[in-house]
């Protein structure tokens, strides 16, 4: 007996003492193994089952979707036959042919050559993970033969190989065929040429090669390829090989995928391979990101490049949008604008009314003084102003709130107070507000705080469900259930009703925004605006019978916008948002809780129009007025003075100098009223603004008189001296 031949028995006795421990051998089904493949992404799917996000969450590979057999080219099936194992139809696992040629080859060579067959190198590739110390010697060469015979019992040589190309490193990060395509040519798996199929199977052996011997070995491979599957091919030179070969990236290709949710894919993807259906509606995530992007590109001369947009179920709490940023408008387009911590403005008044009006301190009607206000803190005086830095006197709850004017909100949270307002913000879900009532003062009226836009878009379901607070959530909502233990009753649904009516009258808007404004829409809505210190945050947020809208607009590098409110930047993105989801049918404003009552109201003297408005029923005698015209007498404000306000310390700016200094006198007066400084006329009767020289350094008193000289208004105020660097001789600069 030959040589050779002796080494063919004796790997023939292997195989059958192998073979006999295959039955006993834990193989995989081929479903398992499938199944056990994870991607090294994970998907996020809409509420339809439509992919919103592919997110990489394995760096260490690269690895896609499972591919079928049936999707992959069979050019490539074929090259990765040639270039593998050729007798791979053949065999039940282990070539013995290539077993015995290799080993006697490794007599005569220092580099030893292998002889694995494509069962077998699945099975070391099934294994792998167990067998940790990734040895190559005879017990572990073993192992894989016991595997390979197992699974060629099991399953089907088509399953063998779909495995197989699904699980083979190609190069670098790259796992399995898909990925490698994609990563290193740009194509699908199913749209390969002869060349391309020679490339990725030559490989396969060494994944690291170089590129000149990677060509050799792939020319080699197209060479070898039978002529029904590579006749066009053959025709090429290997000039072409090496070409293309020459071109592969240093880097893979970036895969591109789904890119429609990356923010909340974020939050819901953690373990690679997985899929998670989520409340989003694709069809609307995609629209109300490229509104937002439309508009946004609108502001760009107006130093705006960021924003953000949520659109939730009322009923479910189900998050049906959900738009981090801009995008590639967006410098830090990484960033969440839906979590992100922002300073809300005006977006805070209507729950600082729906709470006054609980505790049973307003109603819609009640009327309030938007004049000067200068309140004492810790800190010094608070001197709120309203946006358009006039003030328009008495004015009811209906048009303080719809035309969002700060002095009223101010003078309501005096009657409310600042801890209860607080808590009540906090009973609402705005828990980001964790400093206690002395840190956010009388601002807390204005947005003087930080939240966030899910939590406030949400706080806004609150009002739109009758004030019953409930938390969102990004899968499909179950059926509703009987327990009620996740809600908060946090306002009344008559406080809810009443804030919803105004919010949703263009009416009480027009001081401020005008009759027509993006805050108008074709359908049933209650909408606030509010825009931050310096324009650095702007939001639209309202609410229909079904949905709830939530836009900011902002930089989220902190740099204000300019001349941006939130009439100008997020309205027009939550108008059109409210228009598409109810394109089909139209919002309608709800019903009217219980306790409430319809009264004819009218002012004297008239600083509205009569009108019918709502006010909640607190006992028999206020349901005896319910047909009654109430007369509401207003008592004229005074003649007030604005500026400087009354116990001010003012201190000259020691870049000016002193004599360009000067001082705003400023007074609510008319024509029948005079301005005295330090009882020295600062302008004629009549004039109700001017600009004086800043007096000197000490206490000063300003007051206003009619014409008959009688006194209407005083305030002291003092100028502090101004301190200036001393020179060397002695001088101030």
């Amino acid at each position: 007996m030959t040589r050779k031949q002796t080494v063919l028995a004796a790997m023939t006795l292997l195989v059958i003492a192998a073979s006999g421990w295959v039955y006993f051998t834990p193989a995989p089904t081929f479903e398992q193994a499938k199944a056990a493949t994870r991607s090294s992404e994970a998907i996020l799917l809409d509420r339809n089952g439509q992919v919103l996000q592919r997110l990489r969450l394995d760096k260490q590979r690269r690895m896609l979707e499972w591919i079928p057999l049936k999707d992959i080219s069979p050019t490539l099936q074929q090259a990765v036959l040639v270039a593998e194992d050729k007798r791979f139809y053949s065999h039940s696992g282990v070539d013995l042919l290539a077993a015995g040629s290799a080993l006697i080859d490794n007599l005569h060579r220092s580099r030893a050559r292998g002889a694995s067959t494509i069962t077998m190198q699945l099975a070391k590739l099934l294994t792998e993970p167990a067998d940790s110390t990734g040895q190559n010697d005879w017990s572990a060469k073993f192992r894989q033969i016991r595997m390979a015979l197992a699974l060629e019992l099991h399953w089907s040589k088509p399953q063998i190989l779909e495995a197989y190309l699904n699980r083979v490193t190609f190069r670098g990060e790259l796992v399995g065929i898909d990925a490698a395509a994609r990563g290193l040519l740009a194509k699908g798996p199913n749209g390969l040429d002869s060349i391309d199929a020679a490339i990725l199977a030559s490989l396969i052996k060494s994944p690291g090669a170089a590129r000149s011997r990677l060509a050799k070995r792939a020319c080699a491979t197209l060479q070898a390829m039978p002529a029904s599957v590579s006749i066009s091919a053959k025709k090429q030179t290997c000039m072409e090989v090496t070409l293309r070969t020459a071109l592969l990236p240093s880097r893979p290709f970036p895969i591109p995928g789904i890119d429609d949710a990356p923010h909340l894919a974020r939050h819901l993807l953690n373990k690679n391979g997985e899929r998670i259906h989520s409340s989003v509606d694709a069809s609307l995530q995609r629209f109300a990101r490229n509104t937002l992007r439309t508009h946004l590109a609108q502001l760009t001369d107006q130093n705006v490049e960021d924003g953000a947009v949520v659109v939730l179920d009322n009923q479910s709490g189900e998050v049906l949008a959900y738009v981090g940023s801009s995008g590639d408008l967006s410098g830090a387009a990484e960033v969440d604008g839906v979590a992100a911590l922002r300073q809300p403005g005006s977006t805070l008044k209507p729950f600082l009314y729906a709470l006054a009006i609980d505790q049973g301190w307003l109603n819609a009607s009640s009327v309030l003084d938007d004049s000067p206000l200068a309140l004492t803190t810790p800190s010094g005086l608070y001197i709120p102003q309203d946006y358009d830095r006039h003030f328009q006197g008495a004015v009811s709850v209906r048009t303080a709130l719809g035309a969002s004017l700060n002095v009223p909100a101010i003078r309501t949270l005096t009657l409310v107070g600042v801890d209860p307002f607080l808590e009540t913000l906090r009973g609402l879900g705005l828990n980001s507000l964790t400093r206690d009532a002395d840190h956010y003062g009388f601002g807390l009226a204005l947005g003087g705080a930080e939240t966030t836009l899910l939590q406030l878009t949400n706080a806004y379901r609150a009002l739109a469900n009758g004030g019953q607070w409930q938390a969102v959530t990004f899968a499909i909502a179950a059926k509703p259930k009987t327990a009620t233990t996740d809600k908060k009753q946090v306002f009344s649904p008559q406080a809810s009703f009443i804030i919803g009516d105004i919010l949703s009258d263009s009416g009480a808007r027009t001081i401020t925004f005008g009759l027509s404004s993006p805050l108008s829409t074709r359908t049933w809505a209650a909408v606030k605006t509010g825009t931050s210190k310096a324009m650095r945050d702007n939001w639209a947020i309202g609410y229909t019978d079904r949905n709830t809208v939530g836009v900011w607009v902002g930089n989220f590098s902190g740099a204000p916008m300019w001349d941006v409110s939130g009439i100008t930047g997020a309205a027009p993105v939550w108008r059109d948002i409210i228009e598409y989801l109810h394109q089909s049918r139209h919002s309608q404003q709800p019903a009217a809780p219980e306790g409430l009552l319809h009264q004819q109201v009218r002012y004297e003297p008239a600083i509205e129009s009569p009108r019918t408005d709502w006010v909640m029923q607190h006992n028999q005698a206020t349901q005896a007025l319910t047909n009654q015209t109430i007369v509401i007498n207003v008592t004229p404000a005074s003649a007030l003075l604005i500026a400087p306000p009354d116990s001010a310390i003012i201190a000259p700016d020691p870049d000016i100098p002193q004599q360009r200094q000067a001082l705003l006198i400023q007074s609510g007066g008319s024509g029948k009223s005079c301005l005295f400084l330090d009882n020295r006329p600062v302008a004629a009767c009549g004039i109700t603004k001017a600009l004086v020289k800043m007096p000197l350094p000490g206490k000063h008193k300003l007051t206003l008189t009619d014409t008959s000289s009688k006194l209407l208004d005083t305030h002291n105020f003092e100028v502090r001296a101004l301190n200036l660097p001393i020179q060397a001789n002695g001088k101030a600069n």
